[in-house]
């Protein structure tokens, strides 16, 4: 890794950057992959919605309880706003993510949302700040050569079929049309929680309140029923504990450094969910698939590398 060293005008003494926002950002990759594996596990004998309110919930109350303990400073105004704008657009999007995990593979439903959610957030950088880089570009080139090899319908093989795949009635894997949306609200996500001010812990309670709320909604209109067995509750409410954990780590990130770092940095947790998918689960992949998560992978730290 490339060590900037600088100046100080005023002491000409040599300052070094610090790391804590890129360790946290990297903390925060194993929580929200071990999180995610454990939402989308738990949704495939639970309906998403109310898994992920449970979840939320349970967020809630762990991250309330540490912010009053460390006496953190609560966002006030419009910060909360965002913080409740952001949990909205995050919690929601959750529950759509978990129902893609359930029903489709997670190696292949997990590159997607993480391509879409990093992309968007750095377009509105570009718009802001003018033309992307060369490698941005290159990254863009690769997110859409990975997410053609993802999608692309394969035959039907003895191999595939008996791993079970799950595939469309147009022959591509299951879940990926929620997973590329369910992209769109976290980078809704990541682009309000930026706005709002604050202490990272008081943030990412208050945020829930929103995720809370927002899925709340969707569990009465939709009239899905409440019951949770004791193995979901116990996947909903570490699911739960490591997200807002994960989400903390990842504000922390975003304030004392560049947004579009943390969010790509923290966009690389596909890969735990992917190796937890793989080891626990038994995941198949084609060859192919292989590749285009592979590419995935490496497309999402080079979309904001200009």
């Amino acid at each position: 890794m490339l060590v900037r060293l600088r100046v100080l005008p005023s002491s000409g003494v040599l300052s070094v950057p610090q790391f804590a926002p890129a360790v946290y950002s990297v903390v925060a990759i194993f929580l929200w992959g071990a999180a995610d594996f454990a939402g989308g596990y738990g949704s495939r004998r639970a309906n998403a919605f109310v898994l992920t309110a449970f979840s939320h919930l349970c967020a809630f109350v762990l991250m309330f309880t540490i912010a009053l303990a460390h006496h953190a400073a609560f966002p006030v105004g419009w910060s909360i706003v965002w913080a409740l704008a952001a949990g909205a657009s995050g919690g929601f999007s959750l529950a759509i993510f978990y129902r893609a995990l359930a029903s489709g593979q997670m190696g292949v439903t997990a590159p997607v949302a993480a391509l879409v959610g990093a992309a968007i957030p750095t377009l509105v950088d570009i718009a802001l700040e003018g033309r992307p880089g060369r490698w941005t570009v290159c990254g863009f080139v690769l997110a859409i050569v990975a997410i053609w090899l993802i999608t692309r319908p394969e035959p039907e093989t003895p191999e595939t079929a008996d791993a079970g795949d799950k595939k469309e009635s147009s022959g591509r894997p299951s879940g990926v049309g929620m997973a590329a949306l369910s992209g769109v609200g976290f980078a809704g996500f990541y682009l309000c929680i930026h706005q709002a001010t604050g202490s990272p812990l008081a943030i990412a309670s208050v945020s829930r309140v929103g995720s809370f709320t927002a899925t709340a909604i969707a569990v009465l209109a939709t009239r899905a029923p409440l019951a949770l067995d004791r193995p979901r509750l116990r996947l909903g409410m570490l699911a739960g504990f490591l997200d807002i954990s994960a989400g903390a780590l990842f504000i922390y990130a975003s304030q004392r450094g560049r947004l579009d770092e943390a969010v790509v940095l923290t966009s690389l947790y596909p890969a735990v969910t992917v190796l937890l998918a793989r080891l626990v689960l038994k995941e198949h992949f084609s060859r192919w698939k292989f590749i285009g998560l592979l590419t995935a992978l490496a497309a999402v730290p080079m979309i904001a590398a200009g």
